[in-house]
Parts: structure tokens; sequence; C-alpha cells
């Protein structure tokens, strides 16, 4: 139940403009989280307790609103909020979409995304923490309660964005959520900082990806209370990460921790690579911590790798280590068990992507130089329209391309038009060259 501001009572934004309280959503330690009406726009206003009203956290959002959002995808302050009738004050966020579901809904079930969705989500949370640190700033409290993601398309939003501070800077007390908190920071031995969030950033990703917190195997089954003492133990003083290669005394237990148990394996080895330096190196010595452009990289990676089942159409991954290793054997499907069988891939420079029926490039993958933005696909993999055997990959893009066929042949490809998916093929794109496998 809502307690410090009227339902329908006006709330006076710093532009001067009245803004009206519509209705809870809900509250937390801070303060609560109403939708209001600013000049017929909705938003979101977060109210402050009266003990969490300090000049400290005013001038800290003052900061945040000065600076502005790194991306579009922070729900960041907007402006300060005061009433004549509620002590305290608030301040005005953009409100989040319907559409975009808390990880906790995929920890509980309620969700089911495929992993396109989650790889699309890492890679965005990724991107989206590299943009906020490289504004010397660190979000503190990085946790799967601050984090949303649409489940179709993988899209995030980030809240709580009112506790960011400026790296080095800044003291309101904040350390973070249990069992995202660095080792050190647990220990009481540093503050938040880039490199804590970092950490957090290593742990929602694993949760992301693997429904289960790195650190809890064997030894956190074995705990028979799980008090103050007994977590600092865990997650500060003593941690270890449940994949250890060089200390199995923390396995995930068979019938208590089955959802990592199962994601684990499914993955490619450079996934599990970087997971494992994050949870080793980076548990022990914060500076050899996981960067978030090397998650960006590897989830970039990790979304090009996914390759469909033609028996029952669940999701695999192309692992080119294993394939390697097995002569040249893709495995079975984890799902339905059945033998999987390769789709045509490009290769564009040291890039593998699987051509799907579904399969979009973008920027990133015809020029090295541009940015991760999946919103504009450059090509697409698509059907041809007489003969449902053939497949071709359609030039998307306002340039022309240049295909050269394995007998020599050369031919331009204008925008509109495709490229027939066949072994040997090779695309000009402009910056980059790729060769059509199989």
């Amino acid at each position: 139940m809502h307690q410090l501001l009227q339902l329908c009572s006006t709330v006076q934004a710093a532009s001067g403009h009245p803004c009206t309280v519509e209705t809870f959503l809900g509250g937390g330690g801070q303060g609560e989280v109403y939708r209001a009406l600013l000049d017929g726009k909705p938003l979101a206003l977060k109210w402050y307790f009266p003990e969490q009203a300090t000049p400290a956290q005013r001038q800290n959002l003052e900061t945040l609103i000065r600076k502005g959002p790194p991306n579009g995808q922070f729900l960041w302050p907007l402006e300060l909020a005061a009433s004549a009738n509620a002590p305290g004050f608030g301040y005005l966020m953009p409100l989040r979409e319907p559409r975009y579901k808390g990880i906790v809904d995929l920890m509980k079930g309620r969700i089911e995304p495929s992993f396109r969705a989650l790889t699309t989500a890492g890679l965005q949370l990724a991107q989206a923490f590299l943009e906020l640190h490289a504004k010397g700033l660190c979000y503190r409290d990085i946790s799967f309660g601050n984090v949303f993601f649409d489940p179709d398309t993988g899209d995030i939003q980030i809240c709580d964005n009112d506790n960011v501070a400026i790296d080095g800077q800044g003291d309101s007390g904040i350390l973070g959520t249990p069992r995202f908190i660095a080792p050190e920071v647990v220990r009481g031995e540093a503050a938040p900082s880039t490199q804590t969030d970092l950490f957090s950033l290593a742990v929602l990703l694993f949760y992301l990806f693997h429904i289960h917190h790195p650190l809890e195997g064997k030894k956190e089954a074995a705990i028979k209370c799980f008090d103050l003492p007994a977590m600092t133990k865990l997650y500060g003083t003593e941690p270890l990460f449940i994949f250890d290669p060089a200390d199995a005394s923390n396995r995930p237990v068979p019938g208590i921790h089955d959802n990592t148990l199962e994601f684990w394996p499914l993955y490619p080895q450079f996934l599990r690579d970087l997971f494992t330096r994050a949870f080793t190196d980076g548990l022990r010595d914060p500076h050899e911590r996981v960067r978030e452009s090397e998650w960006r990289a590897a989830l970039v990676q990790l979304r090009d790798a996914i390759l469909y089942c033609g028996q029952c159409g669940a999701e695999n991954f192309y692992d080119g280590e294993a394939l390697r290793a097995s002569g040249g054997q893709p495995g079975s499907c984890w799902f339905c068990r059945q033998p999987l069988t390769l789709p045509f891939r490009l290769r564009i420079g040291r890039t593998v992507v699987m051509l799907n029926h579904d399969t979009q490039l973008f920027p990133h993958h015809l020029d090295s130089q541009r940015l991760y933005d999946l919103s504009q696909p450059l090509a697409a993999v698509q059907r041809h329209p007489q003969n449902p055997n053939v497949w071709g990959l359609k030039n998307l893009s306002p340039v022309k391309w240049v295909m050269t066929a394995p007998d020599g042949t050369i031919r331009d490809v204008e925008p509109g038009r495709s490229v027939t998916l066949a072994a040997g093929v090779k695309v000009h794109f402009g910056a980059m060259e790729g060769e059509i496998r199989i």
C-alpha cells in the first residue's frame, strides 16, 4: 500500500510544470514509484522516504540529470519533483514498457525466452554498461532486480539509475545486492566501483544463461543456516567457482543445481572459458575481470553460432573447437538427441555466422568499424519465392555487393537482390568480404 503520495494529487516538476500522480506501481527500500502524467505524457515518478531524501541524494540526481543517460536503454532520471503536501522529493523517469519482464521471471520459469533473445539481452547489457562506464560512472548495484528484457526480442531496459555515481566518488551506503556484490566489497576491503560492477555483470550474465549463481554448488548445499557469516564465507572470504578447473570441491549437486548442470555443457567452449576466467582470475584479482567489450564480442559470436535442429527445431550452438576435435562431426541436438546437420555458414574474417532461415546480418558483420546496432539489418536469409528448396542472402543495405561464384563468374548484387546460398560463393560487401561454406 502506498503511503507517500496521494493518488490524483499533483507534484511540481523542476521544469515548473504540474505532474499528476495516477497509480501506485511499487515500493522498495528507498521509496515508492508511481505512474504519473506530465504534459500529457506518462512517466514514472519515484518518491523517496524522508530519511532517504538527503542533500547528497539530491546532488547525485542533479549530476545524473545534467550528464544524461549513456543510451536509451537506461530509464534515466529526467528531472526532480517536489510537493508542498509531501515531505522530501522525487524524480521523474521514463516508464517501463509492459513488454519488458524481469530476470526474476526467468528464474521462476514464468517466461521461456529463446537462446537468441537471451544472447541479445546479454549483448545489450554488455554494451549498456560499457557506455555507462565510458562516461566515468559506476552503477554500484547491478542485479537481476534492476534489469528487464523483452523475452521475444531480447531488448533490455535498466532501472534504478538514481544510485549511479561518478566512479570513485559518492558514499550513499549502497553496496549492492547480496549474491551480486564483489568479494572485496563483501569483505569490507573496497567500495563499489567500475571494477566491482564488472563482477556483478558477470554474475548477472551467468544467471541469464544458467538460471543459477556461479558460486553456489556443493558448499552452498552443505550450509545448514544461511546467515550472514555463511554468506560472507560463500561470497566473500572463500568464494569458489562451481566449475573451477583446478578445484572440484564446489561442483553443482545433481538434484539441487540441475539448471546449471544442464545448461553449462550446451554452450560453446569460448563462452565457458570466459565465464571460467571471470570467476577464477577475476574472482581473485579485480584487475583480471572480463571487460564489457570482451563480453560483447563473445555474445555476438554466441548469437551468430545459433543453429536449429532439423528434427525438433531446438536451438543449438556451433562450436568450432568441438567440431575440429570431433573430426567435423557437429554432434547431437541437446533436446532430442538426434544428429545435427550444419546449415550454410558465412565466414567473414574470423567471424562465422550460421545462415539459418531467420539469420540477419548487421553493421558489425559487414564493417569491423561499425557499432553493434541490431536495429537495422543489412542482409537477411530468405527463401526463393518460386523454388522453396533454394535459399538466398538478400541485400538490405543501400550499397551494391559484388559476388564471385566458384567458377570465377562475377556479378553485382544490387540492393533488394539476393545471392543464392551455395558453397564457395564469395561476397564483397564493401568493407569486408565473406565466403559461404557448408
